[in-house]
């Protein structure tokens, strides 16, 4: 949520992801390769990602689908 995507374009692990997060990561996130969307939660590949607080009950609702749901046909991590 919000500012956690940073560690994961740190990482350098967003080339051909798509994600939300907090607007003010826009940009870092998609020169880490990253397809940037605003949304209240995005799911792409079992990489679940919010933009803020107030979409914490969408996000642990998706969260709570993507466990349940398993490995994903093709998911790397």
């Amino acid at each position: 949520i919000c500012h956690g995507a940073w560690i994961l374009a740190d990482a350098d692990v967003l080339r051909g992801r798509t994600l939300t997060s907090y607007p003010s990561l826009r940009t870092d996130l998609r020169n880490a390769g990253a397809t940037w969307v605003d949304e209240e939660v995005v799911v792409d590949n079992g990489l679940v990602s919010s933009r803020t607080p107030k979409d914490l009950p969408a996000f642990n609702a998706k969260l709570v689908e993507e466990i349940a749901e398993g490995k994903h046909v093709g998911q790397t991590v």
